[in-house]
Protein backbone atom coordinates (compact mmCIF):
# COMPACT_ATOMS: atom_id res chain seq x y z
CA UNK A 1 0.00 0.00 0.00
CA UNK A 2 0.88 3.55 -0.60
CA UNK A 3 1.88 6.07 1.81
CA UNK A 4 0.65 9.35 2.36
CA UNK A 5 3.73 11.25 1.03
CA UNK A 6 3.76 8.66 -2.11
CA UNK A 7 0.46 9.47 -2.63
CA UNK A 8 1.27 13.42 -1.98
CA UNK A 9 3.72 13.30 -4.91
CA UNK A 10 1.88 11.37 -7.26
CA UNK A 11 -1.15 13.66 -6.83
CA UNK A 12 0.95 16.85 -7.52
CA UNK A 13 2.28 15.06 -10.59
CA UNK A 14 -1.19 14.55 -11.97
CA UNK A 15 -2.25 18.01 -10.57
CA UNK A 16 0.35 19.08 -12.66
CA UNK A 17 -0.20 17.02 -16.01
CA UNK A 18 -3.59 18.66 -15.60
CA UNK A 19 -2.68 22.21 -16.00
CA UNK A 20 -0.17 21.23 -18.77
CA UNK A 21 -2.77 19.70 -20.98
CA UNK A 22 -5.57 22.35 -19.90
CA UNK A 23 -2.62 24.99 -21.18
CA UNK A 24 -1.84 22.90 -24.25
CA UNK A 25 -5.27 22.39 -25.26
CA UNK A 26 -6.06 26.57 -25.01
CA UNK A 27 -3.35 26.88 -26.83
CA UNK A 28 -4.37 24.66 -29.79
CA UNK A 29 -7.38 25.83 -29.70
CA UNK A 30 -6.50 29.50 -30.62
CA UNK A 31 -4.43 28.08 -33.50
CA UNK A 32 -7.32 26.16 -34.96
CA UNK A 33 -9.44 29.69 -34.46
CA UNK A 34 -6.23 31.52 -36.53
CA UNK A 35 -6.75 28.81 -39.37
CA UNK A 36 -10.22 29.40 -39.38
CA UNK A 37 -9.63 33.19 -40.03
CA UNK A 38 -6.99 32.21 -42.88
CA UNK A 39 -9.70 29.69 -44.53
CA UNK A 40 -12.13 32.63 -44.30
CA UNK A 41 -9.70 34.89 -45.85
CA UNK A 42 -8.79 32.49 -48.86
CA UNK A 43 -11.86 31.32 -50.19
CA UNK A 44 -13.05 34.24 -51.37
CA UNK A 45 -9.87 34.85 -53.62
CA UNK A 46 -10.41 31.03 -54.75
CA UNK A 47 -13.70 31.71 -55.68
CA UNK A 48 -12.76 34.42 -57.86
CA UNK A 49 -10.12 33.04 -59.75
CA UNK A 50 -12.95 29.53 -60.52
CA UNK A 51 -15.51 32.20 -61.50
CA UNK A 52 -13.05 33.65 -64.47
CA UNK A 53 -12.02 30.18 -65.91
CA UNK A 54 -16.24 29.15 -65.73
CA UNK A 55 -16.16 32.32 -67.73
CA UNK A 56 -13.62 31.62 -70.07
CA UNK A 57 -14.82 27.20 -70.39
CA UNK A 58 -18.45 28.45 -71.04
CA UNK A 59 -17.58 31.83 -73.15
CA UNK A 60 -16.88 28.48 -76.43
CA UNK A 61 -13.30 30.20 -76.49
CA UNK A 62 -10.32 27.93 -77.75
CA UNK A 63 -7.91 27.22 -74.55
CA UNK A 64 -5.48 24.20 -73.33
CA UNK A 65 -3.05 23.81 -70.85
CA UNK A 66 -0.63 20.87 -70.20
CA UNK A 67 -2.26 20.63 -66.37
CA UNK A 68 -5.52 19.62 -68.00
CA UNK A 69 -4.12 17.20 -70.03
CA UNK A 70 -5.23 13.89 -68.90
CA UNK A 71 -2.64 10.84 -70.01
CA UNK A 72 -3.92 7.95 -71.55
CA UNK A 73 -1.59 5.41 -69.77
CA UNK A 74 -0.33 6.15 -66.21
CA UNK A 75 2.55 4.93 -65.53
CA UNK A 76 4.04 7.38 -62.26
CA UNK A 77 2.19 8.81 -59.70
CA UNK A 78 3.30 10.96 -57.41
CA UNK A 79 1.53 11.21 -53.87
CA UNK A 80 1.64 14.10 -51.32
CA UNK A 81 0.47 13.13 -47.82
CA UNK A 82 0.27 15.21 -45.42
CA UNK A 83 0.90 14.73 -41.63
CA UNK A 84 2.23 16.64 -38.48
CA UNK A 85 6.22 17.20 -36.98
CA UNK A 86 4.50 17.39 -33.44
CA UNK A 87 2.89 14.88 -31.10
CA UNK A 88 0.50 14.51 -28.93
CA UNK A 89 -3.05 14.85 -31.36
CA UNK A 90 -4.53 11.40 -30.78
CA UNK A 91 -4.67 9.01 -33.91
CA UNK A 92 -4.83 12.35 -36.66
CA UNK A 93 -1.53 10.62 -38.27
CA UNK A 94 -2.35 7.22 -37.87
CA UNK A 95 -6.21 7.88 -39.47
CA UNK A 96 -3.94 9.52 -42.57
CA UNK A 97 -1.86 6.87 -42.71
CA UNK A 98 -4.20 4.06 -42.86
CA UNK A 99 -6.36 6.45 -45.62
CA UNK A 100 -3.04 6.62 -47.60
CA UNK A 101 -2.54 2.90 -47.83
CA UNK A 102 -6.28 2.34 -49.15
CA UNK A 103 -5.46 4.89 -51.76
CA UNK A 104 -2.34 2.88 -52.47
CA UNK A 105 -4.48 -0.21 -53.26
CA UNK A 106 -7.07 1.37 -55.50
CA UNK A 107 -4.30 3.24 -57.43
CA UNK A 108 -2.64 0.28 -58.26
CA UNK A 109 -5.94 -1.68 -58.82
CA UNK A 110 -6.56 0.98 -61.00
CA UNK A 111 -3.66 1.50 -62.95
CA UNK A 112 -1.82 -2.20 -62.39
CA UNK A 113 0.53 -3.44 -59.42
CA UNK A 114 3.49 -2.12 -61.65
CA UNK A 115 2.80 1.35 -61.63
CA UNK A 116 5.55 3.63 -59.77
CA UNK A 117 4.26 6.01 -56.94
CA UNK A 118 6.80 8.25 -55.37
CA UNK A 119 5.20 9.58 -51.73
CA UNK A 120 6.29 12.90 -50.53
CA UNK A 121 5.84 12.90 -46.91
CA UNK A 122 4.96 16.17 -45.46
CA UNK A 123 5.85 16.41 -41.76
CA UNK A 124 8.19 14.07 -39.98
CA UNK A 125 5.61 11.88 -37.92
CA UNK A 126 4.36 10.36 -41.32
CA UNK A 127 7.90 10.36 -43.44
CA UNK A 128 8.47 8.01 -40.10
CA UNK A 129 5.44 5.57 -41.27
CA UNK A 130 5.76 5.93 -45.04
CA UNK A 131 9.48 4.63 -44.79
CA UNK A 132 8.30 1.53 -43.42
CA UNK A 133 6.55 0.96 -46.76
CA UNK A 134 9.25 1.86 -49.50
CA UNK A 135 9.76 -0.95 -51.74
CA UNK A 136 9.87 -1.75 -55.58
CA UNK A 137 7.69 0.12 -56.98
CA UNK A 138 6.53 2.44 -54.12
CA UNK A 139 9.66 5.59 -53.43
CA UNK A 140 9.76 7.79 -50.61
CA UNK A 141 10.92 11.07 -51.70
CA UNK A 142 11.69 13.93 -49.04
CA UNK A 143 12.49 17.53 -49.52
CA UNK A 144 14.08 19.57 -47.24
CA UNK A 145 11.97 22.61 -45.70
CA UNK A 146 8.94 20.62 -46.76
CA UNK A 147 7.09 20.27 -43.54
CA UNK A 148 3.48 20.68 -42.11
CA UNK A 149 4.59 23.88 -40.63
CA UNK A 150 5.75 25.46 -44.00
CA UNK A 151 5.09 29.22 -44.84
CA UNK A 152 3.45 30.30 -47.78
CA UNK A 153 6.28 30.90 -49.73
CA UNK A 154 7.57 27.26 -49.45
CA UNK A 155 4.08 25.64 -50.23
CA UNK A 156 4.24 27.27 -53.79
CA UNK A 157 7.43 26.46 -54.36
CA UNK A 158 6.75 22.52 -53.52
CA UNK A 159 3.63 23.03 -55.66
CA UNK A 160 5.83 24.33 -58.35
CA UNK A 161 8.55 21.46 -58.10
CA UNK A 162 5.30 19.19 -58.59
CA UNK A 163 3.79 21.17 -61.75
CA UNK A 164 7.00 21.42 -63.30
CA UNK A 165 7.40 17.86 -62.93
CA UNK A 166 3.76 17.07 -64.27
CA UNK A 167 4.43 19.44 -67.48
CA UNK A 168 7.74 17.88 -68.22
CA UNK A 169 6.08 14.25 -68.05
CA UNK A 170 7.96 12.81 -65.38
CA UNK A 171 4.62 12.26 -63.17
CA UNK A 172 1.53 10.94 -65.23
CA UNK A 173 -0.87 11.72 -61.97
CA UNK A 174 -0.05 13.82 -59.10
CA UNK A 175 -2.42 13.38 -55.92
CA UNK A 176 -2.72 15.38 -52.63
CA UNK A 177 -3.43 12.95 -49.38
CA UNK A 178 -4.68 14.91 -45.87
CA UNK A 179 -6.73 15.56 -43.34
CA UNK A 180 -9.96 17.72 -44.61
CA UNK A 181 -10.94 20.29 -41.51
CA UNK A 182 -15.03 20.55 -40.89
CA UNK A 183 -14.86 21.05 -37.02
CA UNK A 184 -13.54 21.02 -33.76
CA UNK A 185 -14.46 17.99 -32.99
CA UNK A 186 -15.14 16.66 -37.25
CA UNK A 187 -11.77 16.32 -39.33
CA UNK A 188 -11.74 13.48 -42.65
CA UNK A 189 -8.88 12.07 -44.24
CA UNK A 190 -9.60 13.30 -47.83
CA UNK A 191 -8.14 11.96 -51.33
CA UNK A 192 -7.48 14.86 -54.53
CA UNK A 193 -6.46 14.98 -57.64
CA UNK A 194 -4.08 18.18 -58.47
CA UNK A 195 -2.57 17.55 -61.47
CA UNK A 196 -4.63 16.62 -64.36
CA UNK A 197 -6.86 19.62 -63.39
CA UNK A 198 -10.47 18.09 -63.93
CA UNK A 199 -13.20 20.17 -65.88
CA UNK A 200 -15.48 19.63 -63.34
CA UNK A 201 -13.41 21.56 -60.56
CA UNK A 202 -13.03 24.17 -62.58
CA UNK A 203 -16.82 24.29 -63.64
CA UNK A 204 -17.74 24.63 -59.97
CA UNK A 205 -18.04 28.15 -60.44
CA UNK A 206 -20.02 27.78 -63.71
CA UNK A 207 -23.37 29.04 -62.22
CA UNK A 208 -22.05 31.71 -61.17
CA UNK A 209 -20.21 32.98 -64.22
CA UNK A 210 -23.60 32.20 -66.12
CA UNK A 211 -25.15 34.83 -63.77
CA UNK A 212 -22.36 37.75 -64.50
CA UNK A 213 -23.33 37.89 -68.24
CA UNK A 214 -21.18 37.97 -71.29
CA UNK A 215 -17.36 38.47 -70.78
CA UNK A 216 -15.10 40.30 -73.02
CA UNK A 217 -11.27 38.63 -72.91
CA UNK A 218 -8.00 40.59 -73.43
CA UNK A 219 -5.64 39.68 -74.81
CA UNK A 220 -7.52 36.18 -75.51
CA UNK A 221 -9.11 33.62 -73.20
CA UNK A 222 -6.12 31.13 -73.71
CA UNK A 223 -3.47 33.43 -72.52
CA UNK A 224 -5.76 34.16 -69.62
CA UNK A 225 -6.62 30.52 -68.88
CA UNK A 226 -3.06 29.54 -68.63
CA UNK A 227 -2.21 32.88 -66.22
CA UNK A 228 -5.53 32.00 -64.11
CA UNK A 229 -4.62 28.30 -63.93
CA UNK A 230 -1.53 28.01 -62.54
CA UNK A 231 -2.76 30.76 -59.45
CA UNK A 232 -6.11 28.77 -59.13
CA UNK A 233 -3.40 25.29 -58.18
CA UNK A 234 -1.31 27.61 -55.65
CA UNK A 235 -4.64 28.52 -54.11
CA UNK A 236 -5.73 25.38 -53.96
CA UNK A 237 -2.39 23.89 -52.34
CA UNK A 238 -2.68 26.80 -50.20
CA UNK A 239 -6.40 25.85 -48.53
CA UNK A 240 -5.49 22.09 -48.47
CA UNK A 241 -2.20 23.04 -45.91
CA UNK A 242 -4.61 25.44 -44.00
CA UNK A 243 -6.89 22.93 -43.82
CA UNK A 244 -4.59 20.28 -42.59
CA UNK A 245 -3.17 22.71 -39.85
CA UNK A 246 -6.17 23.30 -38.51
CA UNK A 247 -7.27 19.85 -38.31
CA UNK A 248 -4.33 19.03 -36.33
CA UNK A 249 -4.44 21.66 -34.07
CA UNK A 250 -8.66 20.01 -33.77
CA UNK A 251 -7.10 16.74 -32.81
CA UNK A 252 -4.48 18.37 -30.51
CA UNK A 253 -7.90 20.13 -28.67
CA UNK A 254 -9.42 16.99 -28.66
CA UNK A 255 -6.52 14.58 -27.57
CA UNK A 256 -5.41 17.24 -24.54
CA UNK A 257 -9.30 17.62 -23.48
CA UNK A 258 -9.19 14.11 -23.34
CA UNK A 259 -6.08 13.58 -21.54
CA UNK A 260 -7.15 16.67 -18.98
CA UNK A 261 -10.33 14.67 -18.10
CA UNK A 262 -8.37 11.29 -17.57
CA UNK A 263 -6.43 13.30 -15.37
CA UNK A 264 -9.40 14.75 -13.33
CA UNK A 265 -10.67 11.25 -12.83
CA UNK A 266 -7.32 9.98 -11.40
CA UNK A 267 -6.47 13.10 -9.64
CA UNK A 268 -10.73 12.38 -7.70
CA UNK A 269 -9.37 9.16 -6.90
CA UNK A 270 -5.77 9.76 -5.38
CA UNK A 271 -7.29 12.11 -3.52
CA UNK A 272 -10.22 9.98 -2.16
CA UNK A 273 -7.29 7.77 -1.52
CA UNK A 274 -5.23 9.56 0.38
CA UNK A 275 -7.92 11.03 2.47
CA UNK A 276 -8.80 7.45 3.44
CA UNK A 277 -5.17 6.77 4.48
CA UNK A 278 -4.99 9.35 6.38
CA UNK A 279 -8.20 9.08 8.31
CA UNK A 280 -7.01 5.74 8.87
CA UNK A 281 -3.55 7.01 10.29
CA UNK A 282 -5.27 9.59 12.69
CA UNK A 283 -8.03 6.91 13.38
CA UNK A 284 -5.22 4.42 14.79
CA UNK A 285 -3.19 7.03 16.55
CA UNK A 286 -6.65 7.95 18.76
CA UNK A 287 -6.54 4.04 19.05
CA UNK A 288 -3.00 4.42 20.95
CA UNK A 289 -3.51 7.26 22.98
CA UNK A 290 -6.99 5.86 24.17
CA UNK A 291 -5.40 2.67 24.55
CA UNK A 292 -2.24 4.33 26.44
CA UNK A 293 -4.51 6.02 28.62
CA UNK A 294 -6.72 2.50 29.79
CA UNK A 295 -3.24 1.09 30.78
CA UNK A 296 -2.54 3.49 33.23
Amino acid sequence: MATLRELKTRIGSVASSEKITGAMKMISSAKVHKFEASLKQLVPYREKIKSIMAHIMQSGSDFSSPLIETRHEVRKIALAVYGSDDGLCGAYNINIFKAMLAQLKSLQAKYGPSVDIDIYPIGQKMAKAVNKISGQHINVVLIDGVNSKMEAEKVNEFTHTLREKFSAGEYDLVCVEYMKFYSMSRQKATFETLFPISGETLLEGADKAVSAGLCIFEPDANSIFNAVLPMFVLSSMQEITIQNRASEQAARVMAMQSANDNAKKLLEGLQLEYNKLRQENITSELLDILGGQVER
